[in-house]
């Protein structure tokens, strides 16, 4: 039996293969999953079995009158047997109570199967299987049944408690390994924030654990938690953008194949209604991560670690624009480019600095000269002081980066040129050998001799800092001492937590930040434009 979907906004509708087991319904805050999620619920036509921790824990008047939940199988086990009585206040109390009853009249019938038979084996309950799952998750811990009740026992601890005093996130595992067992069989299970009162480490395996034990079922999730959607391996995921209550329709998509995209990015861009801007670095140690959010404010920022990285998912999600309708950019240092790589890079929305890498960013004259006023300096005399030395530094490293440069440039000449087909080994040499003499490597590295030589010699501060490679810059400079700061980090912390509080000294450095990438204002409309007159360009070609 296929999954119909609700009716989109364009009046049709969708199915989903009844052979996807796990189904993971994404959306913004708001954009109507919940409501999605209740139209599948009604017409699934018995299958449905509901799943929510946050209705399960606490006590509530509201009774899940679905056929088949644990509220109407507590409640007909109730009219069956003596043993139960209407007491229990929360779903995960009555939850409970049905196991323990499961448990009662296995023993029961055990002990009449012991009379015909000695050697016959107690049989596994359901109550057996949430206490192994309960145990495989929380190791160091093992759950006792003693007089009807269930203790928890703790390595190391010499006494045990009661199950009352377990945590929430640990009532969690317990109610959703029993409840999904309680579930009717072929049943399409939907949970609701799989993920809540979960530490991340046991959430995907708690899960893959849970799909095991129910490789009947079809598990359909709702959540805006986006590292639980990616770690689904065999999922489809539905896109939920925007509800009309009015229609009552959906806008919505299934999200196609995207292998050039990792599951993560393209879930993280989904979630957030911002346009997404992909950078180098991670996403906590990096300065990238730490100084492009305040940049750029109105685009959701996301770390991808390497360039490479950066300019390949800037390039497939843009390929992806009739599904998503939203702009997505790139940051990469400018390293060694020249200006013909950065108007190419350009061209395809990646934004490069007029700096050689991010920290030279941070020694940017406007950043030093704010960061300096702002500890009552004199900006005058810092920022000299921290040019004479930038330029020092830079002069008895000219050569050494000049062969970098060299190198560079090189490199990627040979990765353009050697693209022809030979016939035989003597002309793919005939090939390289006219490569090195019209290339002229020498002639190149004494060419970026004289050209940071010439920077040198007039104080081009700013030209230094677009060819001059140097991670260690900052503590090189003294740029920290100077500003009174105690040293790099304390220099990184002053400028995030200028750009944080946004006054003027905040608006004084994110200009001289977008100035630095060559564009117009606080937003990248200049660069969309660029982009958009090449696409014509490349186009009429």
């Amino acid at each position: 039996m296929n999954i119909l979907l609700p009716p989109k906004k364009d009046n049709t509708s969708q199915e989903i293969s009844s052979g996807n087991r796990q189904i993971t319904i994404i959306g913004a805050n708001g954009a109507g999953k919940t409501r999605f999620t209740d139209w599948l619920i009604n017409n699934m036509q018995g299958r449905a079995f509901r799943m929510s921790i946050i209705s399960a824990l606490y006590e509530s008047r509201e009774i899940d009158s679905l056929p088949g939940s644990i509220d109407m199988l507590y409640k007909e086990t109730s009219e069956r047997t003596s043993i139960l009585r209407n007491e229990n206040v929360s779903q995960a109390e009555r939850l409970m109570s049905i196991l323990f009853q499961e448990e009662i009249v296995n023993l029961i019938a055990y002990k009449m199967m012991l009379s015909d038979n000695p050697n016959a084996k107690l049989p596994s309950t359901k109550l057996d299987k949430v206490i192994d799952v309960w145990q495989e998750v929380f190791p160091g811990s093992k759950i006792l049944i003693e007089g009807g009740k269930m203790l928890i026992s703790r390595e190391g601890d010499k006494q045990s408690y009661s199950s009352m005093k377990l945590s929430t996130g640990e009532r969690a595992v317990m109610y959703y390994v029993g409840a999904a067992l309680m579930a009717m069989k072929d049943a399409v299970i939907f949970i609701d924030n799989p993920g809540i009162f979960l530490h991340q480490s046991i959430t995907k395996s708690l899960w893959d654990r849970i799909e095991q034990l129910r490789p009947d079922c079809t598990f359909i999730y709702t959540t805006h938690d986006i590292d639980f959607a990616s770690s689904r391996t065999d999922n489809t995921v539905i896109w939920v953008r925007e509800y009309d209550a009015v229609a009552n329709t959906w806008d919505y998509d299934i999200l196609p194949d995207h292998a050039e995209l990792s599951d993560d990015i393209y879930l993280t861009i989904i979630g957030a209604r911002k346009p997404v801007l992909f950078i180098e670095g991670d996403g906590v140690h990096s300065i990238d991560s730490k100084l492009y959010p305040l940049i750029f404010p109105q685009y959701t920022v996301k770390p991808l670690g390497s360039c490479n990285k950066v300019i390949e998912a800037t390039r497939a999600f843009n390929d992806l624009t009739t599904f998503h309708h939203m702009d997505s950019y790139g940051i990469v240092d400018r390293d060694r480019r020249d200006d013909g790589e950065v108007k190419y890079l350009r061209t395809k929305k990646i934004l490069v600095p007029n700096v050689a890498e991010i920290e030279n960013i941070l020694m940017l004259e406007e950043v030093i000269r704010t960061v300096a006023s702002r500890h009552r300096k004199d900006e005058n005399k810092v920022f000299a002081k921290v040019k004479a030395t930038i330029l020092d530094l830079f002069k008895q490293e000219v050569r050494q980066q000049a062969l970098m440069h060299t190198r560079h440039r090189v490199k990627r000449t040979l990765e353009y040129r050697v693209d022809g087909r030979f016939n035989n080994i003597n002309s793919l040499e005939d090939h390289i050998n006219d490569l090195v003499k019209e290339i002229n490597p020498r002639g190149m590295y004494e060419a970026f001799c004289r050209e940071f030589h010439g920077y040198v010699a007039i104080g081009d501060y700013q030209n230094v800092l677009r060819v001059f490679n140097r991670k260690s810059m900052i503590p090189s400079s003294n740029v920290s001492g100077l500003c009174g700061l105690a040293n790099k980090d304390a220099y990184i912390h002053t400028i995030i937590k200028i750009l944080k509080q946004n006054g003027k000294d905040a608006q004084r450095i994110r200009n001289a930040v977008i100035k630095c990438f060559g564009l117009d204002d606080n937003n990248l409309n200049s660069l969309k434009i660029e982009a958009q007159q090449a696409t014509k360009t490349d186009t009429q070609k």
